[in-house]
């Protein structure tokens, strides 16, 4: 397993009259995560482009327990629990500054040759990467 943690505050922009986070902006709170979770174990999401890979999205799926709410701070924590194959998933949990869940969801992405527009299964450099940061789960 890999699990990173980031934190943000909520912005104004991204609440609606109620003070709510939009839903729509999850979806960006969780690619923060990825992002962040790839950083952790020694690459930008950028070199991973740079070297001809998209990651596209093909699955996303939340469930919100407690609003987020303009001015907190948040917590997200990003999972992967399986090594990648031709898709690779994530798990998140967004904690609100009290300790509290709020959010949990997943997505699965695949790999995508961007010179050739097909999938292909997690190149080696990435999968490497993995590799060398995976913790097993204590039992």
């Amino acid at each position: 397993m890999i699990h990173s943690k980031h934190s943000l505050r909520v912005r104004y922009a991204e609440t609606d009259p109620m003070k709510y986070v939009y839903y729509g902006n999850y979806a960006t709170y969780f690619e923060l995560g990825r992002v962040e979770l790839f950083r952790s174990i020694g690459i930008s999401y950028d070199e991973i482009e740079k070297q001809g890979i998209w990651l596209p999205v093909s699955d996303y799926k939340i469930k919100y327990l407690k609003p987020a709410l303009y001015d907190q701070k948040l917590e997200i924590h990003t999972y992967m629990r399986k090594i990648p194959g031709v898709r690779i998933e994530f798990e998140y949990e967004i904690y609100n500054e009290e300790g509290i869940k709020i959010t949990e969801a997943s997505t699965t992405l695949f790999f995508l040759n961007a010179e050739t527009n097909k999938v292909i299964k997690c190149p080696d450099f990435l999968m490497k990467l993995i590799e060398e940061n995976w913790e097993e789960k204590a039992l």
